[in-house]
């Protein structure tokens, strides 16, 4: 199951192979929940009380002109729009090629969709950390923005029909 990360998970014994991902679940991911600046979510191998993988949910907001044009032609002139950011996503080592980073992005899109029907959100946004990474998300049909090939966003009306809604 996909919790809330909380004190008493064991965020120590976690390692992605990148020690920014592992850094900030380690020593910076309590902090950002406790001041709601970005809420991590975790899945915690219950045997072995190990946390198996993590993700961030937080609100953000991306200009209208960094779209695609041909999707900006369809878009209100607003100068921002709302979107959800998928900030981090890491699976430990011991759990790569089991599908958990597919349940954890996953997790996210369907929360973050939830959320969309009550505040408004046009897109998930995610900030891919290297090309391995930009890979998995163009898997899960995130797109690229034109600008910038290591930012990607999938909208919410892509992932409405995905999930069925």
């Amino acid at each position: 199951m996909i919790e809330p990360l909380e004190q008493h998970h064991n965020r120590d014994a976690f390692g992605c192979g990148n020690e920014k991902l592992d850094r900030y679940l380690h020593s910076m991911a309590i902090q950002d929940k406790k001041r709601n600046i970005a809420i991590p979510y975790v899945i915690v191998e219950r045997e072995y009380q190990k946390i198996i993988g993590y993700y961030t949910l937080s609100m953000s907001g991306i200009n209208l002109e960094h779209l695609p044009q041909i999707m900006v032609k369809k878009l209100p002139k607003y100068p921002i729009v709302g979107v959800t950011l998928i900030g981090r996503l890491a699976v430990d080592l011991d759990y790569r090629g089991y599908g958990w980073g597919k349940l954890l992005i996953m997790d996210a899109l369907y929360r973050s969709l939830g959320v969309s029907q009550m505040t408004g959100c046009f897109a998930v946004v995610v900030e891919a950390i290297d090309d391995e990474a930009v890979k998995f998300y163009q898997r899960f049909e995130f797109q690229a923005f034109p600008d910038k090939p290591d930012k990607l966003f999938r909208t919410m009306t892509n992932i409405t029909q995905s999930f069925g809604k």
